[in-house]
């Protein structure tokens, strides 16, 4: 297969990123129209996404490599009127490495396995029949491939968590549509000239054109521009979790660096075909008593430890807060967020909450990977980079 010195090779590529107005989508469609990894890497980037996107506020750079098409639904009509549908309104006859970052919520875990896997397979199935010229699928997973929603049932052993650790057991298993995926890409790409692999990143940061129900990045960014507003500059800001969360470590994974990581790894499929990978900022973790503070600081504001009750009161915490939100929007000219998106948000605090127990990541593979090319940031670089994206697109004063 082609390899990305090959100047030949590299001027006839064409990247499909599906979900490219989610967090991880968003940002390999950025990296790409950026000239990652060089400018002749990609000939076409054409960016699907199933809502409008509005051109204000994607943030892209201009490029005559772009082609986005909103408003189509994967799911809808059978198979051959999404290949009829892919066929006429967009480039696809010539895409070579598809970015699978859609995906559909669902509080049901069974359900949201099944349609996340038919998802993949019907896209993956058209795609192959209509682009003849495909070489490789990255699907960007998460760190419940691990079982870190499900650590009281089965506690690690084992960490930092490697990606040759085994899949998580029954009954939790058979209701992680991560593991659904896996299976269908390596069955579809069995005997195949195209080939497979998944991105393990943990909690993204990063910014998103649209309303995102897990951008944790987006929720802090609005709650913390309030409290400037409402308390001023300096006002001391309790961690909005609990005592238990304050100190436990992990590594976020800023978009940009999943992004490029993925682009990479698309391009050397004689390395990372089948593969998984870890992928995240920096190698060192940290913990919220180290990160609060600097996202507090952004906004001129102190950020402080847990008290008894900061959790219990940032629990729907933007849905209490939505009218005053709103008069925030008008003052600064901001751009409008419907109550209905405020009010049904994931928790402030869930994300402080939920996780009590350490989950470093090994970035050993993806650093063997990287090469020379390898990346590393902080968390100020990361964090203050998707707030002054959030700032640019007018969603936060």
């Amino acid at each position: 297969m082609a390899d990305v010195q090959s100047s030949h090779a590299d001027s006839n590529r064409h990247a499909l990123v599906l979900g490219a107005s989610g967090i991880i989508g968003w940002a390999c469609v950025n990296a790409l129209l950026s000239d990652y990894p060089t400018e002749d890497a990609f000939r076409k980037v054409t960016a699907l996404t199933n809502r409008p996107l509005d051109p204000e506020a994607n943030l892209w750079p201009t490029s005559s490599k772009l082609q986005l098409i909103s408003g189509i639904d994967i799911l809808q009509g059978d198979q051959h009127q999404l290949e009829k549908t892919l066929r006429e309104r967009t480039s696809i006859a010539t895409v070579t490495q598809v970015y699978f970052c859609a995906y559909i919520q669902d509080s049901d875990p069974s359900k949201e396995t099944q349609i996340n896997g038919d998802l993949l397979q019907r896209a993956v199935i058209a795609i192959e029949k209509l682009a003849p010229n495909l070489e490789f699928v990255l699907l960007p997973i998460g760190t419940k491939n691990y079982g870190v929603i499900h650590v009281k049932e089965f506690p690690f052993h084992d960490l930092p968590m490697k990606e040759s650790q085994p899949r998580i057991p029954e009954p939790f298993a058979s209701d992680l549509f991560y593991y659904k995926q896996l299976d269908i890409l390596q069955e579809l790409s069995r005997s195949k000239k195209w080939s497979y692999c998944a991105v393990i990143p943990d909690v993204i940061v990063g910014y998103v054109p649209t309303s995102n129900y897990f951008c944790s990045s987006k929720r802090i960014a609005r709650y913390l521009s309030l409290i400037r507003e409402k308390e001023g500059q300096g006002a001391r800001v309790p961690f909005p979790g609990f005592a238990r969360c304050w100190t436990v470590v992990n590594n976020d994974s800023g978009q940009d660096i999943v992004a490029r990581f993925s682009i990479f790894a698309s391009l050397h499929p004689q390395r990372t075909a089948d593969q998984l990978y870890n992928i995240a900022d920096n190698a060192r973790p940290a913990s919220w008593s180290e990160k609060w503070p600097i996202l507090c600081e952004y906004f001129g504001l102190q950020g402080m430890g847990p008290t008894e009750t900061s959790a219990a009161e940032a629990d729907d915490w933007e849905g209490k807060h939505a009218s005053e939100w709103q008069a925030l929007e008008t003052k600064y000219g901001l751009r409008k967020v419907e109550l209905s998106r405020m009010k049904y948000q994931f928790p402030i605090s869930a994300g402080m909450a939920l996780f009590d127990k350490d989950r470093p990541l090994s970035l050993t593979k993806a650093y063997d990977l990287w090469g020379d090319m390898k990346e590393e940031t902080n968390i100020q670089t990361a964090w203050w980079g998707a707030f002054d994206r959030f700032r640019r697109a007018k969603m936060i004063p």
